[in-house]
């Protein structure tokens, strides 16, 4: 638009509009056949609409003792909200509700394999905020077109990274069979599904697939939705015929129930094949000192490649780290594993012995997320032709690089391992400033910690503003939280705090792992030192350096040198094993501070004696302050065994119980 005013028409079936303004920008989207224009008029942005239409809702028993029953409203999707009003003859909408797009952590149609009690037959499922809102839509073209639409509008969310394809109904999943409502999901999500900018390659013809290639059996590398009806839905683990593999993108194969169908090439593994070609971290002519000085160059922690070894049919794979050595120094240096297989029983390949994986491909995509037995994760593949080819999003180059003149430092607020955190001021903002001793942690390691923080957003958890990664020493600013470290608020107001009060101060923290928990994220540091107070003794989670991304809620650590023994379950101490299940033996520690009012546990004995302790089956003492119900929680929360321990979804379940919330 090259003239500073335009003179606008906008044609509707019903209506006609004119008007002039001064416009700063103009943008068409399209969805499906909807042309939707984009007005920003003086430097001001209006949601626009995107879709809008009558479908009907079930309730979303927020409340145990809510109601289940379906209700027509009529829907409107805009940029910021979606929203459903109760239309009735002659009267002004009332609207009834409204979700935040921000909020929204999945959308994605629901396969029902019940009948549906109501008129529209086509569900799909919204998850936000820890409730799950079911829409129905008349027909299949209206369900793709809303989910079509919110997908594009979210794709940029924290989002989860899987999803129930089923209803939760009589206390449990149908697809899973899970009775917890907030349990992790079963198939992985497509963040983009329909509105991917790159969506995968066209299908083939049908034809193509009908080429037998023989009877291999391929295994898949995770979860696949079928899109359409010539591809083929998948199971992580499950093992498929392979009846074609000629085509580069799209492979056809036959699952045990014999439905033939396309699957994506790089999703599936042949179970007794060393084809690697398609995957980034496979370098097939390249030896050791030509791995070892492409992944010096590289410089990046996890940098990574699997090689064809000196010996024929087996593979080496070889790592950079910068991990300390026996000496206690920082010491770079490539590392390199033969993958070995076993001589007995079902073949397997394994690079730690307690790992077995019926495929090479499995076990460096496990590996990528654990570093089980390790000198680190494999974080970034590496090729030939051009280096790292990991598309990780690197906190210097988006929106949350913060200029470091735009930032003002006050006084100081604590310090700990790695570093000092001021109180600053960013745009009128008052902020924390978390600054990195380069000496304490690599740049890697610090991007480590500012990735965690970008997907993950919650009120229950300080929320990170941005980082300065072109200053030294780097920084990362969070939320400031007026009332500090939950620990110390504790000990300084002893006696004066409510049940109420210590109780709240549980719920805000379970709420705040719920929400990790089913972002297939864990703590592994939690304890009250690491929660923050707000002026209205509202809790959050902090201190995200030790937070792990998670592929089957489990994760052992390279390099357990260093955890907190007093807050830690039995499996960490003895195996460096961490699970959501070892965060919530953490959050029993965590809360038995609380009603101790800031005591530390264990406060006189050492770190052998506790695991001594621990060992004999003994448990800390019920705090005088906690009621029996509480204190029984506590004791859940230390069973023995991780598989005995409640989860946070359910442990926020029962403390929102105990608090009538």
């Amino acid at each position: 638009m090259p003239e500073a005013s335009r003179h606008l028409s906008f044609y509707h079936p019903q209506f006609f509009f004119q008007f002039h303004c001064h416009c700063e920008a103009l943008s068409l989207s399209v969805y499906d056949e909807t042309v939707v224009v984009v007005l920003s008029v003086a430097g001001t942005m209006f949601p626009r609409v995107i879709l809008k239409g009558t479908m009907i809702k079930k309730s979303q028993q927020k409340k145990r003792t809510s109601p289940s029953n379906y209700k027509e409203r009529f829907f409107v999707l805009d940029t910021q909200d979606l929203k459903y009003s109760e239309r009735r003859p002659g009267k002004k909408p009332m609207q009834k509700g409204c979700i935040e797009l921000s909020r929204i952590r999945c959308v994605e149609i629901v396969c029902s394999d019940v009948p549906i009690p109501c008129n529209y037959k086509y569900p799909f499922q919204v998850f936000h905020d820890n409730h799950y809102l079911y829409i129905f839509a008349p027909d299949n073209d209206c369900r793709q077109r809303w989910v079509r639409a919110l997908k594009e509008e979210t794709k940029n969310n924290n989002l989860v990274a899987k999803f129930h394809p089923n209803f939760y109904m009589d206390g449990k999943w149908r697809c899973c069979q899970q009775t917890e409502k907030l349990a992790a999901g079963c198939h992985v999500y497509d963040p983009v599904g329909y509105a991917s900018k790159k969506p995968l390659p066209h299908l083939p013809d049908p034809e193509w697939g009908l080429q037998d290639s023989g009877q291999q059996i391929v295994i898949a590398l995770q979860d696949y939705t079928a899109l359409g009806d010539n591809d083929l839905s998948l199971q992580k683990d499950q093992e498929y015929t392979l009846i074609n593999n000629s085509h580069p993108d799209w492979w056809t194969v036959q699952d045990d129930g014999g439905n033939t169908g396309f699957v994506p090439s790089t999703l599936v593994a042949e179970k007794s094949g060393n084809n690697f070609e398609r995957f980034e971290w496979y370098n097939k002519n390249i030896n050791r000192g030509e791995a070892e000085d492409l992944l010096m160059k590289e410089g990046k922690e996890g940098a990574f490649m699997v090689r064809d070894s000196r010996q024929a049919g087996v593979y080496t794979v070889s790592v950079f780290t910068k991990a300390p050595g026996s000496n206690g120094e920082k010491n770079p240096r490539v590392k390199h594993y033969q993958i070995r297989q076993t001589e007995t029983g079902q073949a397997a390949f394994y690079l730690a012995e307690k790992y077995l994986f019926s495929t090479i491909p499995e076990l460096i995509h496990y590996h990528q997320h654990n570093a089980a037995g390790l000198i680190t994760r494999l974080r970034h593949p590496v090729s030939q032709g051009g280096g790292c080819t990991s598309e990780t999003v690197d906190p210097s180059k988006d929106q949350w690089e913060v200029n470091p003149e735009e930032l003002t430092l006050g006084r100081e607020l604590g310090s700990g391992q790695f570093g000092l955190v001021l109180e600053g001021r960013w745009r009128e903002r008052k902020v924390a400033v978390k600054m990195i001793r380069e000496e304490c942690m690599s740049d890697e390691d610090f991007k480590e910690e500012a990735r965690v923080m970008m997907r993950l957003s919650h009120c229950k958890l300080v929320q990170l503003y941005g980082v300065c990664t072109q200053h030294s020493p780097m920084w990362l600013l969070f939320e400031f939280m007026e009332n500090g470290c939950l620990s110390d608020y504790l000990r300084a107001r002893k006696g004066r705090l409510s049940q109420d009060t210590m109780l709240g101060m549980c719920v805000d923290v379970s709420e705040g792992m719920a929400y990790l928990e089913s972002s297939n994220f864990i703590h592994r540091d939690l304890a009250a030192r690491n929660c923050l107070v707000a002026k209205n003794n509202e809790v959050k989670v902090s201190d995200f350096g030790m937070t792990r991304f998670v592929l089957d809620d489990q994760y052992t650590s390279s390099q357990c040198s260093k955890f907190p023994v007093k807050w830690s379950a039995p499996e960490v101490i003895r195996y460096c094993k961490f699970s959501s299940k070892s965060d919530v033996w953490s959050f029993g520690v965590l809360m038995w501070e609380v009603y101790n009012e800031g005591r530390l546990p264990y406060e006189n004995r050492s770190n052998a004696e506790v695991v001594e302790s621990l060992n004999a089956g003994l448990r800390l003492l019920k705090p005088r302050l906690a009621s029996d119900s509480v204190h029984l929680l506590m004791e859940w929360c230390w069973k023995e065994k991780p598989e005995d321990r409640p989860s946070f979804a359910l442990l926020l379940h029962e403390l929102a119980s105990l608090a009538n919330l």
